[in-house]
């Protein structure tokens, strides 16, 4: 699915990348004490924003964050992959077409014949590298220079754990779990319409087999592609 506006998706990952930095910037120097009955909000704030940070990457990988713009694109995703816990964009890249030109098979680096807990350490192992860690341990220390412990495992570190489990529950285990359905040519599932909903469980990639029908449908697009599907009566 295109678009007349070619700026609109560097403008949202921007807007994305820049709220994440602002986020952090608030929620780590700020007493805890402050928080009061906000501060699990807080928190899943910060998780929906590194969930953002990993989207736009993914986007960037499809091309669609700037359309036409080549450098641009991958540089935007770079960055974001980057800042979600030094994920190298160039080696999540031809793993991620991998995923869907083999999607739900044994070539598929993504999917795994096995239960919940085993398929996201096999996706975990997958994708998390021994350098990101130690990586992420120095800049969990160098963080605690400046700021307080417990600010820095609240927003900065379980957050990053979580939005890892929010991406891989609703845009990987739930759209591929199971034996895929008699004529899904692209093996995916859907999660019923709720426009709401997907955007706030992963970014509308609940809408998956949407995803899988058009890899060029910018994420926040997938409503409409949802809409137009079951328009034609492809899913529910």
């Amino acid at each position: 699915m295109s678009t007349n506006r070619p700026f609109l998706g560097v403008v949202i990952a921007l807007i994305i990348i820049v709220s994440w930095f602002l986020s952090l910037a608030y929620f780590l120097p700020k007493e805890l004490s402050a928080f009061h009955w906000w501060i699990i909000p807080a928190m899943l704030l910060q998780t929906h924003l590194y969930t953002g940070l990993f989207i736009t990457a993914h986007d960037a990988m499809h091309g669609v964050v700037a359309p036409g713009r080549k450098k641009l694109n991958h540089a935007i995703g770079g960055v974001a992959a980057a800042l979600y816990a030094y994920n190298n964009y160039k080696k999540l890249l031809p793993k991620h077409h991998q995923h869907h030109g083999m999607v739900a098979t044994v070539e598929d680096p993504d999917f795994h014949h096995g239960s919940f807990f085993r398929w996201y350490f096999k996706f975990a192992t997958e994708y998390i590298t021994w350098y990101q860690v130690v990586l992420m341990a120095f800049t969990y220390h160098g963080l605690l220079v400046f700021f307080d412990k417990p600010n820095v495992i609240l927003f900065w570190m379980i957050p990053s754990i979580l939005a890892t489990l929010q991406l891989f529950y609703f845009g990987t285990y739930l759209p591929h779990r199971g034996k895929p359905l008699p004529g899904n040519e692209h093996r995916s599932r859907t999660q019923p319409k709720n426009h709401i909903w997907a955007f706030f469980s992963c970014y509308f990639f609940g809408y998956h087999y949407e995803h899988h029908y058009s890899p060029g449908t910018p994420w926040w697009m997938l409503w409409k592609e949802k809409e137009n599907l079951q328009a034609k009566g492809l899913v529910k």
